[in-house]
């Protein structure tokens, strides 16, 4: 655990990594934090706390652990998590659109600064999640979630609004990054790899048949 946006602490992290597991092969850059507003209302102290956790935590792991590859000599992967709403314009989510759409830029140019010691940068983009496998597993962990319809229900304009008429669930994700870091994507950088169900290429004024 670190504050991702404290320069010493993702030091100390990356550091532990090395002493327990000799160095980092693989790195997500997955910290978040959600806070749905907009230009109009969010303050500054906000706007701010939100783009640092998504943009300077990404920064800040990328470059430690890019270092240590390098003086490792280690051909590593980082994968960065991005969001379909980095790729679209939602309304009254601006922090995290606005950080979300900047990772993929961040994406490209970090690629192609690292090629050259074998370190290979991708993202991949999840949209809206299926919620009955995180159910599911919760009441196998004997963690029963008590609105787990409630839940269903918040995500079922979702899946009606993806072309492919259900949503990924978190192993669609997982294969994705297992993937990326694979030696069967030793050719892929600087890539943006959508598991979306098809929503960002969905043309506006066609609605999927429910």
């Amino acid at each position: 655990m670190c504050d991702v946006t404290n320069e010493e602490q993702v030091k100390a992290t990356v550091e532990r990594a090395q002493s327990a597991y000799g160095g980092v092969d693989i790195l997500v850059n997955s910290a978040v934090i959600f806070n749905q507003k907009g230009v109009l209302d969010m303050s500054l102290a906000e706007w701010t706390r939100q783009t640092s956790i998504i943009l300077t935590g990404a920064f800040l792991f990328t470059k430690y652990v890019a270092r240590q590859m390098i003086d490792q000599k280690r051909p590593g992967n980082i994968i960065n998590i991005i969001s379909t709403a980095g790729h679209q314009g939602q309304p009254r989510n601006v922090g995290y659109c606005t950080g979300k759409s900047g990772l993929l830029n961040f994406t490209r140019s970090v690629a192609m600064e690292l090629v050259d010691y074998g370190i290979r940068v991708n993202s991949l983009t999840p949209t809206a999640t299926d919620p009955n496998e995180s159910i599911e597993r919760a009441e196998r962990w004997g963690q029963p979630i008590a609105n787990a319809q409630q839940l269903r229900n918040i995500f079922e304009p979702f899946r009606k609004g993806a072309p492919m008429r259900k949503l990924p669930s978190p192993r669609h994700y997982a294969k994705a990054i297992a993937f990326l870091a694979s030696a069967d994507a030793e050719m892929i950088t600087g890539m943006d790899l959508r598991v979306d169900a098809g929503t960002i290429a969905r043309y506006w004024a066609w609605t999927p048949e429910s």
